[in-house]
């Protein structure tokens, strides 16, 4: 090998280590981000997927977890049971879709706001009743009916449904305060 050869040879090692540290450093932060949505009791047996669907964490529970997604600012790691999994994929590629089951699911760290009337927007506007929620429980059940008993109101200092009368209709159970 020539001279130059060594150096390149070099710098491509050196680059692929620095490369790979860094990927390994936000894996674990990936990680560390996706279990802080699941109770402390289940962190050790949940699944964690990153959004490229590499699997981070291999668990023995139904749940799933995963960081929050990369095109949000701030937070909002969720860890879902079979059923959510099924609302996701929905949700995500704008399907219908109806709870075959009741399902639950934990975002523990909470998140950095969503609309509480539209699925969809990815800011607050002036009406669309954005709500920055504390730690809370998510669930989805095949009787929507049963949702009717329930308020629509964020701020009425309990349980409430978001996304009524959408496929994505779930009730909302804060844990905690607010961030």
């Amino acid at each position: 090998m020539r001279p130059n050869t060594y150096f390149f040879t070099a710098i491509l090692i050196f680059t692929g280590y620095i490369f790979n540290v860094h990927a390994a450093d936000n894996s674990q932060a990936l990680l560390e981000d996706a279990l802080s949505a699941a109770p402390p009791s289940l962190r050790d047996k949940v699944t964690v997927v990153d959004w490229e669907k590499n699997v981070l964490q291999k668990g023995t529970s139904s749940y799933t977890c995963f960081p929050t997604p990369s095109q949000l600012q701030g937070k909002a790691p969720m860890c879902l049971d079979a059923p959510w999994m099924e609302w996701a994929d929905a949700w995500m590629n704008k399907k219908s879709f109806q709870a075959k089951a009741i399902g639950i699911s934990y975002m523990l760290a909470g998140d950095d706001g969503a609309s509480n009337i539209d699925p969809y927007a990815k800011v607050e506007t002036a009406d669309n009743q954005w709500v920055k929620e504390g730690p809370h429980l998510m669930i989805i059940t095949p009787d929507k009916d049963l949702l009717n008993s329930l308020p629509t109101d964020p701020n009425n200092g309990g349980p409430y449904v978001m996304w009524k009368d959408t496929p994505y209709v779930h009730i909302m159970i804060p844990v905690g305060a607010r961030n």
